[in-house]
């Protein structure tokens, strides 16, 4: 990750950045569209548009709606700020690569500290990772602690993998919480159509009949409940699967940095 020959490499992945923000943009005026043609349900000659099932809803099943409404907007935040995270992280590691290996190459050891701490690069995984190993390898060297070469490997090793541990589970802050609502969202919406049969059934006891206008509004609840369920969870899936891949691309990153990095000191402590 830290050789200046990984051109094609970073160009692969600025292709790919490229058709995931064209996908997001497609995406985004779906749901535009789906909010604006939000009376769909309405018939001619006057129907039921969604504000006035919601209106008629009961109080479980207007709760249960506002939950989903939640766990929607939570899900789509938390994706748009690991997406730009993501974004920087990726933008900002392309960026410092090339230029602290050739600070490394030429020896200027203090040089690759201040660059890696820099605020230009705050977002960069490996900047974070290769950080930690520098600073510790020049802790080591500045207080002649009496350490072994292999001990002070050792040590510099532990430090690389400690920043590696953090800044993945930096990274992955808020992803799992994608992954529960994705799975418990459909239940949700499933408990909304359990009550919306319930009050189906309680109209038919309360009317005598079972004719289409007793049971007509439970049943619409049930549905918009189920469909609001559908609704919270596909993306949520489609989020927490799209970012776990590029968790794992950061990670594999971070992995090679860090073996790039113990090979450096190795060769730099033999001399």
């Amino acid at each position: 990750m830290l050789s200046t020959g990984n051109t094609d490499y970073f160009g692969r992945n600025a292709m790919e950045g490229r058709k995931m923000g064209q996908i997001g943009r497609i995406a985004y005026a779906g749901i535009a569209m789906a909010l604006v043609s939000t009376p769909a349900f309405a018939q001619e000659g006057g129907g039921l548009d969604l504000v006035e099932m919601f209106e008629q809803m009961g109080m479980v099943a207007m709760a249960i709606a506002v939950v989903l409404f939640i766990m929607s907007f939570w899900s789509v935040g938390v994706a748009i700020e690991r997406i730009y995270t993501f974004g920087q992280a990726k933008k900002q590691s392309k960026l410092y690569a090339p230029q602290v290996a050739k600070h490394l190459k030429e020896g200027r050891l203090k040089e690759a500290i201040a660059l890696s701490s820099a605020k230009e690069y705050r977002y960069s995984h490996l900047a974070k990772v290769v950080l930690a190993g520098l600073q510790e390898y020049q802790f080591q060297q500045e207080s002649n602690s009496g350490l072994s070469r292999e001990d002070v490997l050792d040590t510099v090793r532990r430090s690389i993998q400690r920043a590696t541990a953090l800044t993945s589970n930096d990274l992955k802050k808020g992803v799992s919480g994608l992954a529960t609502i994705g799975a418990t969202a459909p239940f949700v919406g499933l408990l909304g159509t359990v009550v919306g049969v319930i009050n189906a059934f309680v109209g038919i006891a309360s009317t005598g009949s079972g004719g289409i206008g007793a049971v007509s509004a439970g049943i619409a609840e049930a549905l918009v409940e189920t469909a609001l369920g559908l609704f919270v969870a596909i993306p949520a899936v489609w989020f927490y699967n799209y970012l776990s891949g590029r968790l794992e691309y950061f990670n594999v990153e971070m992995d090679n940095s860090s073996s790039e990095m113990v090979d450096y000191f190795i060769k730099k402590t033999a001399h």
